[in-house]
């Protein structure tokens, strides 16, 4: 009887944790949408950046995630196009923890059940994957924005488990050469706090779901992201780079850093 009982407080106190951290979940998802929905439309834009940067990072505190940013002094206010490479969900909460911005994402996001809604009244541009007509329009969408704020996109087209970098997909970096704003390679990286490897359980690949994800994250908690801003592509690069050089770059620099 001794021993059932040491094990099963373990179990017990594990459960009551994972209902908790859910309950957090979903009371901080309400109130993002209240604030977006009710709030957001009297906002002048710093202040919605600011509302945006603290629902993220009180997102990461939920489900226990450190955030640590190195190269955060290279990025200028001036508009700027980031290309990153792409491993959960939470990458855009976790680039919006550090520095709010508009993103580029695929169509399929804002069918999400309320995210997908949340993202689109955060102004995220969404992309038909499969479509070269569409890209090419999103593309002339992206160089207007970029005239007044920066952008965020994951050029390698699909999330990964974060050893490697995929082929980043050059069509999105014409928007940076037609709007004449430099690139910023980003990188980033989910370790675990315990033993300070690279943890897999923020990946979300294959056909995995939304909630199947956010659970796998909050089974394997205690995390660290590491984002890395590398050094600049620059306006005089992009005017003489085409779209391929640049791709090419931030994909090499930020499979360096990994």
């Amino acid at each position: 009887m001794k021993n059932l009982s040491q094990t099963s407080i373990p179990i017990e106190t594990s459960t009551l944790l994972r209902v908790w951290v859910w309950t957090q979940i979903w009371i901080h998802v309400i109130c993002g949408v209240c604030t977006l929905s009710f709030i957001f439309p009297f906002l002048s834009r710093r202040s919605k950046d600011q509302k945006i940067q603290e629902w993220s990072n009180r997102l990461l505190r939920i489900f226990n995630i450190e955030l640590v940013v190195l190269g955060a002094d290279l990025i200028e206010n001036s508009p700027h196009l980031i290309a990153s490479n792409h491993i959960s969900w939470l990458d855009i909460h976790v680039i919006n923890a550090f520095k709010p911005i508009r993103f580029v994402a695929k169509s399929e996001v804002e069918r999400w059940p309320v995210f997908g809604w949340m993202a689109k009244q955060l102004g995220t541009v969404f992309i038909q994957r499969d479509s070269a007509r569409h890209a090419r329009q999103v593309v002339i969408q992206m160089a207007t924005v970029l005239k007044t704020e920066s952008i965020c996109i994951f050029p390698e087209g699909t999330s990964t488990i974060g050893e490697i970098v995929l082929p980043f997909k050059p069509n999105l970096f014409e928007s940076a050469i037609a709007a004449q704003v430099p690139v910023y390679p980003l990188a980033i990286q989910y370790f675990s706090k315990t033993t300070g490897e690279r943890s897999e359980s923020p990946a979300f690949i294959g056909d995995m779901g939304l909630l199947d994800s956010m659970s796998n994250i909050i089974k394997n908690r205690s995390l660290t992201v590491r984002i890395t801003v590398l050094p600049i592509c620059s306006n005089d690069q992009n005017s003489t780079w085409d779209r391929k050089k640049l791709a090419t770059y931030c994909q090499e620099a930020i499979s360096k850093t990994l």
